[in-house]
């Protein structure tokens, strides 16, 4: 997959696409649909356009975290669904301020020479978010692109929505947040070095921020592991904590993953970890010796509900 950070001055081969339009966060089961509508519209390679960072950021920077991906798992999610361009523009002033005609027209004409492009039914672009999923199809015919709107979808218990799959992990439900997904939900990034706690008490842990990210309930859970690079990349199992660490005082939340049976090192290495299963709630305990003990209980909870997956 190629990845274009600007619309123009693409190469030739960068062109053409049929794409898919929209901000993908999470890459859920309706975000699905309106990229599979986009692969099957024209004889066209399968395109993406998003937004980095995401308008919502841009507009409210002192709103709480609500992403539940950043750039990178989404890139690595759209990867294994079969896209060749990923077009992640860099949404500010100028992006913001664009007129629907103009977005259209030297974006999507101009800059992508885009085939075809699909979104949501409740799609809205451009300045003042003035351009709806009609104004959009009324300009590609003008302008000479396909348009696809595909009706939002959803189960029986209603459409799926970043919003509902936030309530869901807040609530520490995994598995419906997966149903509404249609894959784990997975915190990606870079290994980084903490305060080396686990080491010292035999639980060695992989350190990742979760800067910017919506949190999930704050507890321990069972994962799966995808090491993404370094000489050891591959999968793995393990149990990990989310959160403030309140055996050791008020804290940045963050991620520590213990990994089974795994003695190397990752610092500087990027992880993809599932939330699969949640244990409990994080807790205070009387003492180190406590604390060892729950960590090796969680350990063997772990593995047993991680067992055949």
């Amino acid at each position: 997959m190629q990845i274009h950070r600007d619309w123009t001055g693409l190469p030739s081969d960068a062109r053409g696409a049929s794409v898919a339009m929209g901000n993908f966060d999470g890459v859920h089961k309706g975000h699905r649909a309106v990229i599979d509508t986009a692969r099957a519209a024209c004889d066209a390679p399968l395109g993406i356009l998003t937004f980095e960072p995401h308008p919502r950021e841009y507009f409210a920077p002192d709103a709480p975290p609500f992403r539940l991906m950043n750039s990178e798992a989404r890139a690595n999610r759209l990867a294994r669904l079969g896209v060749q361009q990923l077009y992640e523009l860099p949404f500010g002033p100028v992006l913001a301020g664009l007129t629907p005609e103009a977005f259209a027209r030297e974006v999507l004409a101009e800059g992508l020479g885009i085939a075809h492009v699909t979104v949501g039914a409740d799609f809205c672009f451009g300045q003042n978010r003035a351009g709806t999923a009609q104004t959009l199809t009324d300009l590609g015919r003008t302008l000479g692109f396909g348009v696809t709107i595909v009706p939002l979808v959803g189960a029986d218990e209603g459409e799926y929505s970043s919003t509902a799959i936030r309530a869901a992990l807040a609530q520490g439900d995994t598995h419906g947040a997966q149903r509404m997904l249609g894959h784990w939900h997975r915190i990606e990034g870079e290994v980084i070095h903490g305060e080396k706690r686990g080491r010292e008490l035999g639980w060695p842990t992989a350190n990742m921020a979760m800067d910017g990210l919506h949190l999930p309930r704050l507890g321990v859970y069972a994962v799966l592991v995808d090491i993404l690079t370094g000489p050891d990349r591959g999968p793995c199992q393990g149990v990990a904590s989310l959160g403030v660490r309140p055996m050791f005082g008020v804290n940045t939340p963050n991620l520590e993953v213990n990994l089974f049976d795994y003695s190397g090192d990752l610092y500087g290495q990027h992880l993809s970890v599932a939330l699969v299963d949640f244990l409990r709630d994080e807790a205070r305990f009387d003492g180190l010796p406590a604390l060892i003990a729950q960590m090796e209980q969680d350990g063997a909870d772990a593995r047993r509900l991680l067992s055949g997956r």
